[in-house]
């Protein structure tokens, strides 16, 4: 008789992860309210014994860890890819390697994808911690979170789930051209063919350290993220006036070197351009 397939996969790439935050990123999967997933951790950093024995122990002890590695190190996108190809769920979990899941964030986006068939990829908040602290609330209905993405990626991807048959059917993956943007380059391909919508709660804290690609790569990401929205507000012209209308632009940029540091824009100030720091009033 064949195995049942698990009703979530979670995936997640490592790179020379922490060890501690390796442990602790698993343990937040293993505490999970929703216990019908497999998790398929790929090592890219396949000569770092340390971290694939601390993987290998808990696979041991726990048959949903699957540990996979790649024969020499790939980068983000393709790990990313080999991921997606041999995840058997009906849903998939992204999860990045040094984040910590909240104990019901699994149960709370099945529940919303088993319940609206419409919906092809379900999110929620982030909660920043380390360096800095504070939750990037990301907007809900499917409506705003277009109209955003003609500025920015305002769905998290380290909590999100995605329905795998709306990537299956129609032939849509990581794009490493637009790597370390991929995500957004994903979120904007899979608005063409299906909804999204955002929890309106904190379902995975993310480790801000200083030195996350997001910021060491800040430059090729910019450009990444350029490209990105100019396609995408070519592609969908009424949703961009819908942008135009409601997103006065932005007031103020800082820059050194052409690295974005501080944006305010909605009378909110931004590190990076989109962690918001504070708000503030004009007279």
């Amino acid at each position: 008789m064949p195995k049942k397939s698990p009703k979530v996969s979670v995936l997640t790439p490592i790179y020379n992860t922490n060890p501690e935050h390796l442990r602790e990123m698993i343990e937040s999967i293993l505490t999970q309210t929703f216990t019908d997933f497999e998790f398929l951790i790929l090592n890219d950093s396949p000569d770092n014994t340390e971290i694939e024995k601390i993987v290998s122990e808990y696979a041991k002890h726990d048959k949903r860890v699957k540990y996979l590695k790649n024969e020499h190190n790939m980068g983000i996108t393709p790990s990313r890819n080999s991921l997606l190809k041999v995840a058997r769920g009906e849903y998939l979990a992204i999860f990045d390697h040094d984040d910590v899941s909240m104990p019901t964030r699994l149960e709370q986006e099945v529940a919303y994808l088993d319940n609206h068939s419409d919906i092809g990829v379900v999110s929620g908040w982030l909660e920043y911690f380390g360096v800095d602290n504070n939750v990037w609330q990301t907007p809900e209905n499917d409506s705003d979170i277009r109209i955003m993405t003609c500025d920015n990626c305002y769905v998290a991807h380290t909590a999100a789930m995605i329905r795998k048959s709306v990537l299956v059917d129609n032939g849509i993956e990581y794009e490493e051209f637009f790597t370390p943007a991929e995500d957004y380059r994903l979120w904007a391909r899979l608005l063409d063919v299906t909804r999204f919508y955002n929890i309106q709660e904190v379902l995975v804290r993310y480790r801000w350290t200083g030195n996350n690609t997001s910021r060491t790569q800040n430059a090729k990401r910019e450009l990444a993220r350029r490209s990105i929205y100019l396609d995408f507000r070519d592609k969908h012209l009424g949703v961009y006036e819908e942008f135009k209308k409601h997103n006065p632009n932005t007031r103020f940029r800082l820059r050194l070197f052409g690295i974005p540091l501080l944006k305010i824009k909605h009378n909110t100030v931004y590190l990076f351009e989109f962690i918001p720091l504070f708000k503030i009033k004009w007279k």
